[in-house]
Order: structure tokens, then C-alpha cells, then sequence
């Protein structure tokens, strides 16, 4: 009898509410996260040491490569809360990457919402920036790769319509202006022929002054009416980008909670055991 009470004795200090896989879990989800937000600020501080682009650095609220640097940092604080909190089962940690994730996604709902409610605005910011972006097209090799392909993706030039890209030095139609570029449009602007044959990289020249522009030679619709009607067609796809941006937040808290909920029990199963280890009946 003597040897059954220690045995039950053992077993019951042995007992924990704790599960090992959501521990580890959580752990392994984070330390997933938190790899890829050190690779994030990596890339970031690499691409803002390499460029030194004057004009990125006037606006450093529409760099890419900042961008990444800060939400790198703000996912290594959150995963590191994770990753520390799981591993040392300190409900503090665990309880703070939770409730950021769940600012998170509340402020990710609520711009999807606003950006819906005021369509209006959203497209003006985004033609703000697009115009932005046209004026320092010449100034930044990545910007103006990147605008490239936009308008070849897009088959358009420019932002409402191809002469927004007279608001570039090089492209400007004033009369004084020098450039053998004026009142021209980039290559990109150009329908590639359906012939193989050498490209003709001078196509968009002296394409501004033309009063009635030819469109089987270049995109003459602008690419904000474009990308409306590419967000129209694949709203089924941007769907799913979201709802898979949205899963591992909403596994992250999940899992957190269960584990923050067991080692609340697991705290009081031994609060409990230290007010009665001197019991005679145990």
C-alpha cells in the first residue's frame, strides 16, 4: 500500500498540462518567421548600402527597401516574443505576441475595409505615387526596371493616360527642353511586334506630339484604369493572398493561447501541490 501511495505520489508530480507538440509548434512557427524577418532586414540594409539613391532617399516612406528593413524589424521583435515565450513558457511573452498579432490583423482588416469605402482616395494616392515614380524613372535603374515591366504587364503607359510621362525632365515637351528624349515614351510603352525581329528600342519617340497617336504601335491607355481592371478580373486570387496571410496569424494566436491557458492550469496544478504537501492524505 505504502509503495501504491508513492507511486501515486510520482505520478502525480510527473503530470503536466503542458502539451509538448503545442509548445514546439509554436516554437518552430515562430522560429520560421523569425529566419525570414533577419533575411528581410538583411536584404534591406544591402539594397539601402548598395543604391545611395538620392531620389529614394526623399522619400523614404516609398522605399522598398526600408519598407522591408521595418516590418523585418517589427516581425523579429514579435517572432523573438514567440520563439522565447514558447521555449520558457513565460505567459508574459506569450500573452505580448499575441496581442500583436491580433493589432496586426485588425489593422490589416480595417485598411482592406477603408481601402474599399474610399476607392476614390486609394486611387489617388496610388496615382500620386505613380506620378512620383515617373518623374525620377531616369534616376533609379530599380525604379525604372520596375516600371517597365509594370507597363509591359499591363500593356499601358503611364499613369491615366501615356502623356503623364511629360512630367519627366527627359520626356518633358517644353520646347526648351534638350533631351533627345522630349516628348517621347519609354520602350516599354511600345506594342512589341508579333515578328522576330531586332526591336525597334526607338519607338516611342516624338510619340507626345502626335495628335492622333497611333495605338497599334504603343499602350496608350494609362495604368491606373488597368490595374483597376486587373484587381476586378482576380479578385478570386487577391482573395486567397489574403486569406493565406491571414492563416498563420490566426494560427500564431491560436496556439499561443492554448499554450498560454495550459500553464496557467499548469501554475495552479502546483500552487495547488505546495498548499497541500504536508497533508497527511496525499
Amino acid at each position: 500500500m505504502e509503495e501504491q501511495r508513492r507511486g501515486a505520489s510520482r505520478s502525480d508530480k510527473d503530470f503536466t498540462f503542458i502539451s509538448p507538440v503545442v509548445k514546439y509548434l509554436l516554437f518552430l512557427f515562430n522560429f520560421i518567421f523569425w529566419v525570414v524577418s533577419l533575411v528581410m532586414v538583411a536584404i534591406g540594409v544591402y539594397a539601402r548600402v548598395i543604391k545611395h539613391a538620392e531620389t529614394t532617399l526623399a522619400s523614404l516612406s516609398l522605399d522598398p527597401a526600408v519598407m522591408l528593413i521595418v516590418v523585418g524589424i517589427l516581425m523579429f521583435i514579435i517572432t523573438f516574443c514567440g520563439c522565447v515565450g514558447s521555449l520558457r513558457e513565460n505567459t508574459c511573452l506569450l500573452q505580448t505576441f499575441c496581442i500583436s498579432l491580433i493589432v496586426i490583423f485588425i489593422i490589416q482588416l480595417a485598411a482592406g475595409i477603408l481601402a474599399f469605402i474610399f476607392s476614390d482616395k486609394a486611387r489617388h494616392k496610388v496615382t500620386e505615387i505613380i506620378n512620383n515614380a515617373i518623374v525620377h524613372y531616369r534616376d533609379d535603374v530599380d525604379l525604372q526596371n520596375l516600371i517597365d515591366y509594370g507597363q509591359k504587364e499591363f500593356r499601358c503607359c503611364g499613369g491615366t493616360t501615356y502623356t503623364d510621362w511629360s512630367k519627366n525632365v527627359y520626356f518633358n515637351c517644353s520646347p526648351s527642353n534638350p533631351s533627345k528624349e522630349r516628348c517621347s515614351v519609354p520602350y516599354s510603352c511600345c506594342i512589341p511586334s508579333q515578328k522576330k525581329e531586332v526591336p525597334n528600342t526607338q519607338c516611342g519617340l516624338g510619340m507626345q506630339e502626335k495628335e492622333f497617336p497611333t495605338e497599334n504601335k504603343f499602350y496608350t491607355d494609362g495604368c491606373i484604369d488597368k490595374m483597376v481592371d486587373w484587381i476586378h478580373s482576380n479578385l478570386f486570387i487577391l482573395g486567397g493572398i489574403a486569406l493565406g496571410l491571414a492563416i498563420p496569424q490566426l494560427v500564431g494566436m491560436l496556439l499561443s493561447q492554448i499554450l498560454i491557458n495550459q500553464i496557467k492550469d499548469q501554475i495552479e496544478l502546483q500552487n495547488y501541490n505546495l498548499r497541500h504537501r504536508s497533508d497527511p492524505w496525499s
